[in-house]
């Protein structure tokens, strides 16, 4: 297994005629971590829905460690990749270790029962998001913030190669960005994970992605380094900004992302 993802003139939309994005090629490599930016609607969460299995695709492929996900099981899907969306879940009389345990689901069989390397795996994951203090408590009494800590232990403790995270910094202070943020990059760089995620703050992406992928009117419109991608122009176009407006947002961005780039 080699922890990679291939997106080939992918296109993907809702139903049979509504196109969200299409002719969207991508190649990420194992330890590399690959940001969607881009407005909200461009398209970034459907094309993260799709790569998992939550949307058909309407065109294209998805290839999962060099294997076309078509031909893929549901369950070998899962063991290969494991997600963080922004979608509220509301499990019932679960605690935040019962939603972590979840994400062992295509290891324990129909009857989900855990074992002990099983209840290690969630331990940890839930260690390394720093939720001890809450992995006790009822899922549905935590903040939202604590509710993203958790979901994103749930995706670490799937223990794939690839990971597919939506947003996961939304809800969350400060200093839990920054604390999630540097999880993330360690999990792609000591475990040489595989991470395609989406973010709304700009100011975070230089500091976490070795790629950036700009989404613009139903196309991919720009690829490179953070660099590369975020400058003054690319942002008017992108976020639909006045002329002259981009150069400006850019310069005070970039001041605050080299700060950011020192704590992650």
């Amino acid at each position: 297994m080699d922890n990679s993802v291939s997106l080939d003139n992918l296109k993907v939309g809702y139903g049979k005629n509504t196109v969200v994005l299409q002719d969207v090629n991508l190649s990420i490599a194992p330890g590399e971590i690959v940001c969607l930016i881009g407005a909200n609607g461009a398209g970034k969460s459907t094309v993260l829905k799709t790569i998992v299995g939550q949307l058909k695709k309407m065109g294209g492929r998805v290839f999962v460690n060099g294997e076309d996900e078509s031909d893929m099981s549901e369950a070998d899907v899962a063991k290969a990749i494991s997600m963080v969306m922004t979608e509220r879940i509301h499990p019932e009389l679960m605690t935040c270790f019962d939603v972590v345990a979840t994400g062992r689901y295509p290891y324990t069989g129909r009857m989900g029962l855990l074992e002990e390397k099983d209840i290690t795996a969630v331990n940890n994951a839930i260690d390394l998001v720093g939720a001890a203090e809450i992995a006790a408590k009822d899922f549905s009494k935590i903040s939202d913030g604590q509710r993203q800590r958790i979901m994103l232990a749930r995706a670490i403790c799937q223990e794939t190669g690839i990971m597919v995270l939506d947003e996961p910094t939304s809800f969350l202070d400060l200093q839990y960005k920054l604390d999630i943020l540097r999880v993330i990059k360690k999990m792609a760089k000591e475990k040489h994970i595989a991470i395609l995620m989406s973010i709304h703050e700009l100011e975070f992406v230089p500091a976490i992605a070795d790629k950036v992928v700009g989404v613009s009117k139903d196309k991919v419109f720009v690829t490179g380094t953070p660099k590369e991608v975020i400058t003054g122009a690319n942002l008017e176009v992108m976020y639909k900004m006045e002329s002259g407006t981009g150069s400006v947002l850019c310069e005070g961005l970039w001041n605050y992302a080299n700060s950011l780039t020192r704590l992650i």
